[in-house]
C-alpha cells in the first residue's frame, strides 16, 4: 500500500507533493487519526529521486503542523468559556479545570515543546493551550520548534531508510499507538474517578 502511495506521489509535480505534505502536516492536530507522519517520511524518501528538496519539506511540514496546533489552540480559546467553564461537560469538574489551569500555567510552553513527540496527545495539548490562554505568539513557536526537531528526525530516517517504508510504518504506528493507549488510560481513570465521586455524593 506504502509502496502505491510512494509511487503516486513521486508522479505529481513538486508542487503539488508539498501541498499533500502541508495538508496533512496541518490536519493531524485537527483529526488525530490522520496519517501525518508516514506521509512525511514518503515525502522525504522521494527527496533523492525527484526534486522534491530537504529544506521545503521540512518547512512546509513544520510550518503545517504549528499551523494545525493553533487552530486547535483557538478552538479550545472560543469554547473555554462557553463550554468548560461553563460546566455544560459535567465530567471536567471545575475543580480539575482550576487545576489544569495551575498546571499550564507552570508547565504550558514545556508542554507545548514537547508535543510532537507526545502522540496521542497532540490535539489535547494544542486544545487546552487555547482553554488556558497560553500567549498564541510563544505556542506558534514553541509548537513551530517542536515540529521542526520531530520532522526533522522522521525526513532523516526517510531519507536514510526510503526503501523501507513500511519499517519506518511500523515502529511509527507502535509509537503512535503506545502513547495512545496511554493517552486513553488517563483519560478512562478521570472519567472513572467523576462516576465514582458522583455516585459517592448520592448516597
Amino acid at each position: 500500500m506504502l509502496e502505491q502511495i510512494l509511487h503516486y506521489i513521486s508522479t505529481l509535480d513538486t508542487n503539488w507533493v508539498y501541498l499533500i505534505l502541508f495538508f496533512f502536516a496541518f490536519i493531524e492536530n485537527v483529526f488525530p487519526p490522520s496519517p501525518s507522519d508516514v506521509i512525511v517520511v514518503i515525502g522525504a524518501s522521494l527527496i533523492a529521486s525527484t526534486s522534491a528538496e530537504f529544506l521545503p519539506v521540512l518547512l512546509i511540514t513544520s510550518i503545517g503542523s504549528a499551523a494545525g496546533f493553533i487552530l486547535m489552540y483557538y478552538i479550545g480559546f472560543f469554547l473555554s468559556e462557553k463550554v468548560l467553564r461553563s460546566g455544560k461537560l459535567q465530567f471536567i469538574s471545575q475543580d480539575a479545570l482550576h487545576k489544569t489551569d495551575e498546571w499550564f500555567s507552570k508547565y504550558g510552553y514545556k508542554i507545548v515543546l514537547a508535543n510532537r513527540f507526545l502522540p496521542g496527545t497532540r490535539s489535547v495539548i494544542s486544545f487546552f493551550s487555547g482553554v488556558h490562554e497560553l500567549s498564541v505568539g510563544k505556542t506558534f513557536i514553541f509548537a513551530l520548534i517542536s515540529a521542526f526537531a520531530w520532522n526533522l528526525i522522521i525526513i532523516y530516517l526517510g531519507m536514510q531508510l526510503g526503501n523501507n517504508i513500511e519499517l519506518i510504518d511500523y515502529y511509527l504506528s507502535t509509537y503512535s499507538n503506545v502513547g495512545m493507549a496511554i493517552t486513553a488510560i488517563v483519560i478512562i481513570f478521570f472519567v472513572a474517578r467523576f462516576i465514582i465521586k458522583k455516585k459517592k455524593a448520592n448516597v
